[in-house]
């Protein structure tokens, strides 16, 4: 792949984190082999959605499938700056570069310093974001994604903020919800599953996130807890 992404801070994750990742990536394999677009949202900002994402994929990358992580959050990503991305070569181009016919799937789609691990970043934020994800050329690409790769992870802004993820999730076999334990209301992850299943994407399961774990008489916070 012509285009990499070097991202330069990446840490390695202690072991009950990387177990929680792993189980999440062997449920969703469990969800059936035709699940392979997967959206990934959340009730509000902060949730740790996009930590959810990029861990789960590194770990689906780990087990030794091609994965591509897509950063559909064209309004407010974190990615670049959370892992200090940067391409080794050419100028490259992002989500919204490509939804607004300024590139190809080809010029967007990047490799990364993780094996099997691939990568396409938003590229500028757009001020019409929900246009841009609901034209031909966002479900073009997911057919292409789709045929290229095991798994695709799409890292979509907040449900219960903007309707990008609803736009996005019937180009999608399944959705995850994630959910900030103790801080995200029952009404708000009610609401947000009604908007989902409106969609007629399917919803399989959720993420319960930032959960304290109570071990060996102390307590200690780690994400990826999965829960149905």
């Amino acid at each position: 792949m012509a285009n990499q992404i070097i991202f330069n801070k990446i840490k390695e994750p202690e072991y009950a984190r990387r177990e929680a990742f792993n189980s999440l990536r062997t449920n969703l394999q469990f969800c059936g082999a035709d699940i392979k677009t997967v959206l990934f949202t959340s009730c509000g900002p902060d949730e740790g959605k996009s930590t959810v994402t990029f861990e789960l994929a590194r770990s689906v990358a780990e087990s030794g499938k091609n994965v591509v992580l897509v950063d559909a959050d064209l309004r407010k990503s974190v990615m670049l700056s959370r892992y200090k991305a940067q391409a080794t070569h050419k100028r490259v181009g992002g989500l919204s570069h490509y939804l607004s016919g300024q590139a190809t799937i080809d010029d967007i789609l990047c490799g990364t310093n993780i094996p099997h691990f691939n990568v396409i970043l938003t590229g500028p934020l757009s001020p019409n974001p929900t246009e841009l994800l609901g034209n031909v050329l966002f479900e073009k690409l997911m057919w292409t994604l789709r045929e290229k790769f095991d798994m695709v992870i799409i890292d979509a802004p907040p449900l219960g903020a903007v309707i990008d993820a609803a736009v996005i999730a019937p180009y999608c076999d399944g959705a995850v919800i994630v959910i900030e334990s103790d801080n995200t209301s029952h009404r708000a992850a009610v609401n947000v599953k009604q908007q989902l299943e409106r969609t007629g994407c399917k919803i399989l399961g959720a993420v319960l996130n930032k959960v304290r774990i109570e071990s060996s008489g102390y307590y200690y916070k780690y994400y990826g807890e999965y829960g149905k």
